[in-house]
């Protein structure tokens, strides 16, 4: 049976185990960072409190498997305060300690294992999953509940909701370890704000990489001044190996005026000048449509 036992160290009644697991959450919440307690503490469960083992519930074996490797020593510590005799902390992987109106993690998307996904990648994905159940079906369970594991904590919070992990970018070290140097923070902002507003999937190789958008936009999101975006876009080895515009006019009835800009971004990443000499590898000179041939503004 649950039961309360007298603290000396705190000199009063202990409380039942659901409150004492309040009183250690309390401690973790101090001690971590925001981002790993609400991942892996939050959703703990506290089960019982029966023979000097205080139980708690985790919705699946990872989560399990993390508490139990890192936290366990100091939430046994803490309970052991508490109850003032040994205690022995243990973890059980059930989904069914969640509350009404709540529920563990759900899981219906898949991350391939070997290349990460550029925006909109895994929304395509979902869709075709969730529309032809066979897929699931032919899938080896252990596949399935590795990819389940993988992605509890990605779509599994309100946190989730809000950050939305599957419009993801992929950046490689390469870019910023080599370029960045090169080129400088303000065009590598430039860069992967204009990359964010196109679409690349490498596995199937459709790519949407020429948008009409402003100088305005760009520097928005970008967090830097339209002044410094023209000069990126200008900047030569941005233009040559990364961005490429031309600006779009309108006749008015006061004549010609600007529109905004076409612009053609090149999604994957080229080896630097350097590295084409001591490799031997060359990029192609021109990368782009014969129409963002060259402008300057």
């Amino acid at each position: 049976m649950d039961h309360s036992v007298k603290g000396k160290s705190l000199g009063v009644e202990q409380p039942e185990f659901l409150q004492a697991w309040e009183m250690v959450l309390g401690d973790l919440r101090t001690e971590m960072s925001r981002a790993l307690f609400e991942t892996w503490v939050q959703p703990l469960r506290p089960v019982s409190y029966q023979n000097k083992t205080f139980t708690v519930g985790a919705y699946n074996a990872y989560g399990r498997a993390w508490v139990e490797e890192r936290l366990s020593a100091r939430i046994t510590r803490l309970l052991e305060g508490l109850y003032n005799e040994p205690v022995k902390f243990n973890v059980v992987v059930s989904n069914g300690f969640y509350r009404a109106g709540e529920s563990a993690p759900a899981i219906s998307k898949v991350i391939p294992k070997d290349i990460a996904p550029l925006p909109a990648v895994i929304d395509e994905e979902l869709k075709e999953e969730s529309d032809d159940g066979e897929a699931a079906a032919e899938t080896p369970a252990v596949n399935v509940r590795s990819r389940k594991v993988m992605l509890q904590r990605a779509y599994g919070s309100e946190r989730a909701r809000v950050i939305q992990p599957e419009r993801g970018m992929f950046i490689t070290g390469y870019l910023f370890n080599n370029w960045l140097p090169l080129i400088g923070h303000s065009a590598f902002a430039v860069i992967m704000a204009a990359r964010s507003l196109c679409y690349w999937n490498p596995m199937t190789g459709e790519l949407r990489n020429v948008v009409e958008t402003e100088m305005g936009e760009l520097a928005e999101r970008a967090a830097v001044s339209v002044r410094t975006v023209k000069e990126v876009l200008n900047a030569e080895l941005v233009q040559r190996y990364f961005l490429r515009y031309r600006v779009r006019r309108v006749m008015t009835s006061n004549g010609v005026r600007t529109a905004g800009i076409s612009l053609q971004v090149r999604m994957d990443d080229p080896l630097t000048p350097l590295d084409q000499v001591k490799t031997g590898v060359m990029e192609e000179e021109e990368w782009y449509l014969a129409e963002f041939s060259g402008e300057k503004e």
